[in-house]
């Protein structure tokens, strides 16, 4: 191995302690399949996304698409794969969609023909799945005063919304249908008391994400790894407590469609 390690993270989809030991264990299988050296870190919770993605050592960090698409080309980094979930919404490609998930006790939020009334819950601006996501479900609705949404964030990520939605302080949120896969999984009390009203429509899922400081050997070998681990016991062994049926290598232009999307709605319904 490597004697100078690259870093993985997997900030955007370690949302409980459980699920990010099943990320620690792929993570682990991977190095050691690559032959190359990593680093697993936490960049936990307040520490800023953008600075993660902004690191000259990353190996195999997720990334949202929505940023990434808005970088320039020469400043983007390299897409070692994408993962494809089992689960029905995935159409067994690299997509992922929104939760549309409200609190099931009475209010303005538990009729799917109310949702408009509600207080929403957001994550982050240049988040896809918490902010873009749940904005484009909006602007496909017939909405008489959109001005007047009341709104609550940044949440951060899906356990802020669910924490808000647990607090009473928002009536729904979008919240990562890969993540609440995971939380379905791992941790499902967290779920409890919550309704699935919408899922949104997929769209290209967050990637695993390489520098493009980072050694091109490496980034091969770690993004071969991750493509071929389907086909071996080993690698199944790491996917399936991941909800995952493998990796693939997406198109860099798929993710085209995200700031296309978000510039559309910014231009029907008001900024959150």
């Amino acid at each position: 191995m490597n004697d100078t390690p690259l870093i993985a993270c997997s900030r955007m989809y370690n949302v409980s302690p459980a699920i990010r030991a099943r990320w620690d264990d792929l993570f682990t299988w991977a190095s050691d399949q690559a032959g190359v050296a990593l680093e697993i870190i936490a960049h936990a919770v307040p520490a800023p996304l953008p600075e993660l993605w902004a690191r000259p050592d990353m190996g195999a960090v997720f990334m949202c698409g929505y940023p990434f698409s808005r970088l320039p080309e020469d400043e983007r980094p390299v897409i070692l794969a994408a993962p494809v979930c089992k689960a029905s919404w995935s159409g067994d490609r690299p997509r992922y969609a929104s939760h549309i998930v409200v609190v099931t006790a009475d209010g303005p939020a538990c009729s799917s023909m109310d949702i408009d009334k509600a207080v929403w819950g957001w994550t982050v601006r240049d988040s896809q799945s918490g902010y873009h996501a749940p904005r484009a479900f909006l602007a496909g609705r017939a909405r008489k005063n959109p001005a007047v949404m009341r709104t609550v964030g940044p949440l951060v990520n899906p356990t802020g919304i669910l924490e808000a939605l647990h607090a009473g302080r928002i009536d729904v949120g979008a919240i990562d249908a890969y993540a609440y896969e995971l939380l379905s999984l791992h941790d499902p009390n967290v779920l409890t008391g919550l309704k699935i009203i919408a899922t949104t429509e997929p769209m290209p899922c967050p990637m695993l994400v390489a520098a493009r400081a980072a050694p091109a050997r490496q980034v091969s070998a770690l993004r071969e790894a991750l493509l071929q681990a389907h086909e071996s016991a080993g690698g199944r062994a790491v996917l399936d407590p991941l909800a995952l049926a493998r990796f693939e290598l997406p198109d860099a232009e798929d993710y085209r469609v995200l700031p296309e999307l978000a510039d559309a709605t910014n231009l029907r319904i008001p900024q959150w």
